[in-house]
């Protein structure tokens, strides 16, 4: 490594899911372990990382909003743009004059040579390695997580399925999972610095295994059997990936906290069909409905996009009263944006943007409904809850088990600890609770 690095500071900015928010945790350890300081507190910085996401056209036009703020900021800096982005469109990403350096999903370390190579040549950097199919999962180990209590690990990249109005199977190539040994060393790793919840993501967390021959229920049993861990979660689920079998062995794991994210999209089967999904809304209710019959007090949350080429107003209705029978803690509602590059922006029966403003203001008032009905049966009952932060005079917020949102007085206890506590008022979309 060249010494030029030494004592740097680098700033990163990052969009999207929480795969991206793991990998550049990830980034950040790799670069305090070479020799780089973090900027702290809008502190200018000498490099500037945007790990971009490109679900969407908004998240693009993010990501390139950042790289501009970077170069206004300092503009002797390196500016970085990594990630979704130019993985999915190297040609368009190759003419962003505001990075100096433009890099992929792939090879994320490499990062680090690159900004040494700048730094001597002062040359443009383009560096986008295309998928193939012999990719593997590339190790980016995490010890020490800046900023939360709970430990995420990624486990799994990549997506085989080519929905019609997703860019990320062109981002993130096909399904490639990560070692047991690692990921089990990588949790033994986090265990020894108190963390006692471990949150496993990945792009299609349901296919980890499918291509080295074992599945996501037997790395559960495994990371459970870490007498330190106490509770396990699942960043998202995508139905129809599991078999039943493995639902029946995800329900005997005690340590698996009773929240699933389970990824609808749609409640019509005209319009998953249109999306290009796996699955109905029978096999989406009859497997939801499954872990709730067998795991208690078990909540679920979801995404769901409205106004969806094609999609007519019996086809909207449709859709908000399947999501009106399932009871949802939380809907993330999205208008659909059609995404260049996927076969759907090319349907016919594009929607037009004001009835668009209007299904997804009907369906988020449904999703409000849900949420406060489904937390509201939980009044009065108690709850194991990890301290996330003190947001003052000795109030912490965290999270239930089922993944409800509380308040809580704590004067003897730490960010990072779980408490018992009991569950009084639903209000501000949070619980006021006391401790037991």
């Amino acid at each position: 490594m060249c010494l030029r690095s030494a004592f740097l500071k680098v700033a990163f900015f990052t969009l999207g899911c929480k795969v991206n928010q793991n990998e550049t945790n990830a980034l950040q350890q790799l670069f305090l372990d070479n020799n780089y300081v973090l900027s702290e507190n809008n502190e200018l910085a000498d490099v500037y990382i945007v790990n971009s996401c490109t679900v969407t056209a908004g998240g693009d036009k993010k990501s390139l909003h950042w790289l501009r703020r970077a170069k206004q900021l300092n503009p002797s800096a390196v500016t970085v743009l990594t990630g979704c982005l130019p993985q999915a469109f190297p040609e368009k990403s190759a003419s962003i004059l505001d990075a100096d350096i433009i890099t992929g999903s792939k090879n994320r370390a490499s990062i680090l040579h690159n900004i040494e190579d700048f730094l001597r040549h002062r040359m443009q950097i383009i560096d986008i390695d295309g998928h193939t199919n012999a990719d593997i999962f590339e190790e980016l180990p995490i010890t020490k997580l800046r900023g939360h209590t709970r430990a995420f690990i990624k486990i799994e990249d990549g997506c085989n399925r080519f929905c019609t109005y997703c860019i990320i199977p062109y981002a993130r190539g096909r399904v490639r999972s990560r070692k047991e040994e690692n990921i089990l060393s990588e949790v033994e790793t986090l265990c020894n610095n108190g963390y006692k919840e471990v949150v496993l993501t990945g792009i299609n967390l349901a296919c980890y295994g499918n291509d080295t021959s074992t599945d996501l229920p037997t790395i559960l049993e495994k990371i459970s059997h870490n007498p330190r861990i106490e509770r396990i979660r699942l960043s998202s689920l995508e139905p129809g990936f599991l078999t039943k079998e493995q639902l029946i062995r995800l329900t005997k794991i005690k340590k698996l906290c009773p929240h699933f994210h389970f990824s609808l999209q749609s409640g019509c089967d005209e319009t998953l069909s249109r999306m290009g999904r796996n699955y109905d809304t029978s096999l989406y209710m009859e497997q939801m409905n499954f872990l709730k019959n067998n795991i208690p007090n078990s909540t679920f949350t979801t995404d769901i996009i409205v106004g969806f080429p094609g999609e007519t107003d019996a086809n909207f209705k449709e859709s908000m009263n399947f999501v009106k029978s399932c009871n949802f803690l939380k809907v993330h509602v999205f208008s659909y944006s059609a995404r260049e590059g996927t076969s759907a922006a090319s349907f016919p029966d594009q929607v037009p943007i004001q009835i668009k403003k209007i299904r997804h203001k009907k369906m988020a008032e449904v999703a409000r409904v849900s949420r406060n009905n489904t937390a509201a049966h939980f009044a009065g009952t108690t709850a194991k809850v990890l301290l996330e932060k003190n947001i003052g005079d000795n109030f912490f917020y965290g999270y239930t088990e089922n993944y409800i949102p509380i308040v809580v007085y704590a004067p003897n206890n730490n960010s990072g600890e779980i408490v018992n506590l009991k569950l009084l008022n639903f209000e501000s979309d949070r619980y006021t609770s006391t401790l037991l």
